[in-house]
């Protein structure tokens, strides 16, 4: 819902989309959100615009075709790491 209204250019003008996002948000959140749909609204524009070819549609094509999520394997998988999930993470290395 965020990311179709930043494309459309419509977020400014509805408090109450931004008050839906901000229910399950922080604004930091918010701000990485929007950055990312406005980069590839950005990264869009800018291929089309140019006529640069992404992929060839056969790979496309395949893509499509291929890309078929089980609802039930994804939520084991959310489970598996859910259940595996760190206490503790380490520190970063200082170098």
């Amino acid at each position: 819902m965020w990311a179709t209204h930043v494309t459309l250019n419509t977020a400014k003008e509805d408090n109450d989309i931004y008050e839906q996002v901000r229910k399950q948000f922080d604004e930091q959140e918010i701000v990485e959100l929007t950055l990312i749909c406005s980069f590839f609204n950005f990264f869009n524009r800018l291929m089309d615009s140019l006529k640069v070819p992404v992929e060839k549609k056969d790979e496309v094509d395949k893509i499509k075709n291929s890309v078929h999520l089980n609802p039930e394997k994804v939520k084991n998988y959310l489970a598996t790491i859910v259940e595996n999930w760190p206490a503790r993470f380490p520190k970063p290395n200082p170098d």
